[in-house]
């Protein structure tokens, strides 16, 4: 099967006629692209950032992206108030993040042993997920806002693209961790973005940040806590989706005697 890396430059491409069937598009740009006449029977998009700068989305002339954040605001109860812009409004939608996701844990919990190390489609586990929300709130709290000199926990999971981008990996443990380990120290930085939006004031939402993954570029404390509350809020989305493929596979049990219920 051919494969085509970030070292193949394949902006202005026109492929006609061609049969991309089961293709797989990974951290890919396709901003701007036309597909006109194509079979997308069963294809899935996955975009984070598709409702980042009023852009759209076009399926047959008709703009996606309200009917989809509308669907995914219906699913996931308190999504929609991920842009609060006051304090009052940003607590009480990080204390409906917390109780989603202890929800989300307890059924991992009561799922088969195991369960928070499967990986989907080769993506993230359960607790990768957990440790890789660990990073985005060092990243995002105590990098950005708080400006910490050495803001990771060693648990920390980074994004794949971390080190290719250049920076440091060795800050990360390099050892997978107990599953333990790892809800400890998610819970512990639950509750740092809770402390410190327990404090926060509506002046300091305007104070100015540095963008940790563009130096050049300033942020506001607003943008910075939006930006967390994004990251919760979609990765809560796949973990959730992962659980669900999970649970879909696990085998039901047949009746103690030996035949099933009609």
């Amino acid at each position: 099967m051919a494969a085509f890396s970030q070292s193949d430059d394949l902006r202005g491409a026109e492929f006609t006629d061609v049969n991309l069937r089961g293709a797989r598009f990974v951290r890919s740009d396709l901003s701007g692209a036309v597909l006109r006449g194509v079979d997308v029977a069963g294809a899935e998009i996955d975009a984070p950032w598709l409702f980042d700068g009023g852009d759209a989305l076009l399926v047959n002339g008709v703009d996606v992206v309200p009917f989809v954040e509308a669907e995914l605001n219906r699913r996931f109860p308190g999504r929609a108030e991920r842009r609060a812009a006051d304090p009052d409004g940003l607590r009480a939608a990080w204390t409906v993040l917390e109780r989603t996701w202890a929800a989300a844990l307890e059924r991992a919990a009561a799922m088969p042993a195991g369960t928070v190390d499967i990986s989907v489609d080769g993506e993230w586990s359960f607790a990768q997920t957990l440790r890789h929300l660990v990073m985005a709130t060092d990243t995002w709290l105590r990098k950005a806002i708080l400006e910490i000199d050495q803001p990771y926990h060693r648990l920390g999971q980074p994004n794949v693209e971390y080190a290719s981008d250049g920076y440091d990996i060795s800050v990360f443990t390099p050892d997978a961790p107990s599953y333990q380990q790892v809800v400890e120290v998610r819970a512990g930085r639950q509750a740092m973005v809770r402390n410190y939006l327990a404090a926060l004031t509506q002046e300091q939402l305007s104070g100015a940040c540095t963008n940790p993954w563009a130096p050049g570029q300033a942020e506001t404390v607003l943008a910075c806590l939006h930006t967390i509350f994004d990251e919760e809020w979609e990765h809560l989305r796949y973990a959730v989706h992962d659980l669900d493929v999970i649970e879909a596979a696990i085998p039901t049990p047949a009746p103690a005697n030996g035949r099933m219920e009609p």
